[in-house]
């Protein structure tokens, strides 16, 4: 997307918390701890992907994008499609984004990106 900065990737995270659970050191119920309303969100707004849920192998999980920024007002704090962030990139100055993948089989969730949008002044890095 032409706005997106600050990416933060949490593939790191996501695969030792997987590695800890197929060693046996994390019980998958303790992974495996959706909110009733994060499921909600990817039965409903959530985008199918080609990815095998990692926990429990039985279906692909959904990522569910949610968007934060004080210059949002009422749409912060929702969840979007991925093409609505292009607009949004357009009409608000700058908005944090959260993508979540969940299984909504057996609830595992995890943050997999965070990311920057909106049309406000670029990030000056290395720059006096």
């Amino acid at each position: 997307m032409w706005s997106q900065r600050r990416v933060v990737d949490y593939g790191l995270a996501k695969r030792a918390v997987v590695r800890s659970v197929r060693d046996g050191r994390t019980l998958p119920r303790d992974v495996c701890d959706a909110q009733p309303y994060l499921l909600r969100a990817a039965r409903h707004f959530g985008e199918p992907t080609e990815r095998l849920c990692p926990v429990c192998e039985r279906e692909n999980v959904t990522n569910v994008t949610y968007v934060y920024g004080d210059s949002l007002g009422r749409h912060a704090g929702q969840a979007k499609a991925t093409s609505d962030l292009a607009v949004m990139a357009h009409d608000y100055d700058e908005f944090r984004v959260y993508v979540v993948e969940v299984c909504q089989s057996c609830s595992w969730n995890h943050l997999t990106v965070t990311y920057v949008l909106g049309n406000g002044p670029p990030d000056l890095v290395g720059q006096p």
